[in-house]
């Protein structure tokens, strides 16, 4: 009986051993794989250590322009940021190198020269010119200086022009039609060492242009072009530019004049079409409020707008039962707006984007504009205020959803920066503060500002807007402002397999 026990024991174990013994065999001869298992977390996000900007008015004819930068805020470890002309080459001197970061810097940019004679695009739309043109910069930060970077395009006069954007795939443009401006322009710029090409979808207030897109615009690496679209936009109204890339990254920008030899306005970049999207920075300023809606595809929307105000959030005069093909772009007035300091919500049944022009503006222009725009992430940057010399600065902040709490530093050349102050944002609402007013920082009339959500607040859209001084100020220009970030986001990893080879 016991042997008879010891062997119904033995026969199984044997078994195993022959079986351990396959296996090890196996994993000599043979890649083994891991099942997946949870591991420790990488880092979320790293610093910033390289960032572009391009800035296509710079450089190009009539006075003198310069370029504002700032990195804020200031950050240890060595940086550079170089200010250069496009050239057609990769190895252009630049005009100035700032390797201090927390202060704003001016770069004064000269003419580089007229427009050279129109070239025929490889178009299978429109016969719209494609004009390769001398003018526009190129920034380039690293280190330190790529943290945080903001910079602007300021006319000789001292008034803020536009931002200076970041190479992408995809820009959307609103605003008004040749109907109320001699021209509209919309320049291309490749910052780049590859070859860009690019095409451009366009809506008016009749529908899709006809033949449209204009498609395969080459812009050669380091270079600008521009395309004059006022006759093939004869009598709209309203516009919108969706631009793409194919191949490469661009900077897209327009420009829209009301009469030849004046400076014109600068569209801002609106945000992608979403069912929901707000514009910040509308100012307390008296005048006419004027908002350009695009519906991209062919169903149409019903929009619904809410005002963001100092007073709480309501839905204006005029801004019920909005229904809008799909496939155009439409103006709407908003005369109940004047004089009003809000955001602007829209919300709609299918994807909208937007902008909103007020009375102001510089010579040519046909007024200031903000544009739908995302909510600030980490913190914004505005590289160029102005306070005194017969100019204000105020930022315009909505919190549409939760209260916010933010604070605000002021940046100035020399110096470090001023005392940060904390405002209070209430669910539903608009707050207005003045710049230039806290010392500290040692900014005289000029000065950057940096906006700081603070945690467990709501989402915050800010607006910048500069006024000629005193009661009625006539607006001078508007920043819908845009997150500046000093890290950036990595894909989170949880899972992974290990694959071990021979």
């Amino acid at each position: 009986m016991k042997n008879l026990s010891a062997s119904r024991v033995l026969a199984p174990l044997a078994v195993v051993i022959v079986l351990a013994a396959v296996y090890g065999l196996t994993m000599v001869n043979h890649s083994v794989t891991l099942g997946k298992g949870r591991q420790v977390l990488p880092p979320r996000s790293a610093a910033a250590t390289s960032v572009v900007r391009a800035c296509p008015s710079l450089g190009l004819a009539g006075p003198a322009l310069a370029a504002a930068l700032v990195a804020a805020p200031a950050t240890a470890g060595q940086g550079l940021a170089k200010v250069s002309r496009l050239d057609g080459t990769a190895a252009a001197s630049p005009l100035r190198s700032v390797t201090k970061s927390g202060r704003l810097s001016m770069a004064t940019v000269k003419a580089a020269g007229s427009t050279h004679h129109a070239a025929p695009s490889a178009s299978g739309g429109p016969p719209i010119p494609t004009v390769p043109a001398q003018g526009g910069v190129v920034v380039q930060a690293s280190g330190s200086m790529a943290r945080g970077l903001e910079v602007e395009q300021i006319s000789a006069g001292g008034l803020p022009l536009a931002r200076c954007d970041s190479p992408g795939t995809d820009f959307w443009f609103v605003g008004p039609g040749q109907h109320s401006v001699a021209r509209i322009q919309l320049f291309l710029v490749n910052a780049g060492s590859q070859a860009a090409a690019a095409n451009v979808e366009i809506s008016t207030d009749a529908g899709p242009l006809q033949g449209s897109p204009d498609t395969g615009i080459a812009v050669p690496p380091h270079s600008m072009v521009v395309q004059s679209l006022a006759p093939v936009l004869h009598a709209s109204r309203a516009v919108a530019l969706h631009v793409r890339t194919s191949t490469g990254q661009v900077v897209a920008a327009v420009q829209e004049t009301t009469h030849a030899g004046a400076s014109g306005a600068w569209l801002p970049a609106a945000q992608a079409p979403g069912t929901q999207v707000i514009l910040p920075g509308l100012p307390a300023a008296a005048g006419t409020r004027q908002l350009f809606v695009a519906v991209p595809g062919t169903q149409s929307a019903h929009l619904k707008l809410t005002a963001v105000s100092s007073k709480g959030s309501y839905q204006p005069t005029g801004s019920t039962g909005l229904d809008i093909p799909g496939g155009s772009a439409v103006s709407i007035p908003l005369p109940s707006l004047s004089g009003v300091p809000a955001a602007l919500k829209l919300s709609s049944n299918v994807p909208v984007t937007a902008s909103a022009m007020l009375t102001g503006g510089s010579s040519g222009a046909p007024g200031v504009f903000t544009a739908a725009s995302l909510p600030l992430e980490e913190q914004g940057v505005v590289a160029y205020n102005r306070a005194g010399g017969g100019a204000a600065s105020q930022l315009v902040l909505s919190a549409p959803g939760r209260a916010v709490r933010a604070q605000i530093t002021q940046i100035g050349a020399t110096g470090p920066a001023g005392a940060a102050q904390t405002v209070r944002i209430r669910a539903g609402h608009s707050l207005v503060t003045q710049l230039g007013k806290r010392g500290g920082s040692g900014h005289g009339s000029t000065f950057s500002v940096m906006i700081t959500p603070l945690a467990g607040s709501g989402q915050l859209y800010a607006g910048r807007v500069i006024t000629s001084s005193g009661t009625g100020g006539k607006v001078q220009s508007i920043f819908p402002v845009q997150s500046a970030l000093t890290t950036v986001p990595l894909p989170r990893v949880e899972d992974s397999f290990i694959t071990m080879v021979p």
